[in-house]
């Protein structure tokens, strides 16, 4: 049997790489104590600097841009430090920036140079080398905006147009223009009212009216100056002139209309006539949209007059009391159909005129009809 040795002259003695390993270690120590080369200055950013002369900076050295065609520099050899504690030199990155005379900025590839500002720092400390810009103060540049910002455009004729309701404007309502049939009449009847002005004050026009059994039955025309009192809120003074069956009558007239609280309509009008004759009518309407174009119309009237009027067969007090629901549904905002059912009671002595008349005291009506306005 064969004994195979390990060979032993390869080997080192364990001696050996201790004593290498001890005579390393104050090597790499002085190494890495030694001080940084001059070539390896870090890069300083000259754009966040505003202000500084660039060109009288001397010997800055700054890194070369991307497109530079420099070959970039060789790394010099490291060479061992002989004392393993060397006393460390300022480098130039560690040196104060106050003093930047000897920098030379003109040389320095990838600075980007602004426009030198025309007039010196009012004040402060200056460093050598350094120009600051011009404080807030002084004349404006010439190429700087107008005071009012119109840089020199002209005004619009737009100033010429009437503001807050200043300019007039009118509208034309036919509310109702439809055809009715009751237990014993059928007939035509019509509701319009149109105005024409503005904001303050209109030229107001109303007219409502019956028609029965081929002939005029009643109806009336009224004239008014509307005057803005506040707001939705208006006066009316005018005047009213009945027609129909028995003699015209001539009325003044003055009242207020407006919008009250949750969209209420109402409308309040007295009236004076000749021969101590006077009469008042009251209405309310409102508006119950089931949706936007389909709408449900309450509305409401009584009239009242202060003394008997046997040819125009009305009574003294409250003469007849008139509720109607009208379901319109607008194929436009200004053209809508609409089918409804409208109840009349004739109340006190107009009631007995009725008797007299054969005429029915209480009468409910099927009405079919349009809505239009302009």
């Amino acid at each position: 049997m064969k004994m195979h040795r390990r060979d032993t002259a390869i080997v080192p003695p364990r001696s050996a790489l201790l004593a290498a390993l001890l005579l390393a270690l104050p090597l790499a120590a002085a190494a890495q104590s030694a001080p940084a080369s001059s070539s390896s200055t870090a890069p300083m950013d000259m754009i966040a600097m505003p202000g500084m002369d660039h060109a009288g900076m001397h010997g800055m050295a700054m890194p070369a841009t991307a497109g530079s065609t420099a070959k970039p520099a060789t790394k010099a050899p490291v060479k061992k430090a002989k004392r393993p504690h060397a006393t460390a030199t300022p480098t130039p990155s560690s040196a104060g920036v106050h003093d930047m005379s000897g920098m030379d900025h003109g040389t320095m590839p990838g600075v980007s140079h602004g426009p030198t500002p025309a007039a010196p720092a009012p004040s402060g400390h200056a460093m050598p080398g350094m120009t600051m810009g011009p404080m807030q103060g002084g004349r404006a540049p010439a190429d700087a905006r107008s005071g009012d910002y119109s840089d020199g455009i002209t005004a619009s004729p737009a100033h010429e147009l009437h503001m807050h309701g200043g300019a007039p404007a009118s509208m034309l309502l036919i509310d109702q223009l439809e055809a009715f049939h009751g237990r014993d009449a059928n007939g035509q009847s019509w509701e319009i009212q149109g105005w024409y002005g503005n904001d303050s004050d209109k030229l107001w026009l109303r007219s409502e009216g019956e028609r029965s059994g081929g002939k005029l039955e009643d109806g009336n025309v009224e004239v008014l100056w509307n005057r803005n009192v506040a707001t939705f809120w208006s006066a009316q003074l005018g005047v009213r002139r009945d027609f129909g069956e028995g003699p015209a009558r001539s009325w003044a007239a003055f009242g207020i209309q407006g919008l009250a609280p949750y969209w209420f309509e109402l409308e309040a009008t007295g009236y004076a006539g000749a021969g101590g004759r006077t009469a008042a009518r009251l209405r309310a309407e409102y508006e119950l949209l089931f949706t936007q174009r389909l709408i449900l119309q309450p509305e409401a009237e009584i009239n009242l007059y202060g003394r008997n009027d046997p040819q125009r067969r009305v009574g003294r007090g409250i003469s007849d009391v008139q509720f109607g629901l009208r379901l319109r549904y607008e194929i436009r905002r200004q053209f809508a159909p609409y089918v409804g059912v409208n109840w009349v009671r004739r109340v006190g002595s107009s009631a007995d005129y009725a008797r007299q008349d054969r005429q029915p005291v209480f009468d409910r009506q099927i009405v079919a009809g349009v809505r239009i306005w302009f």
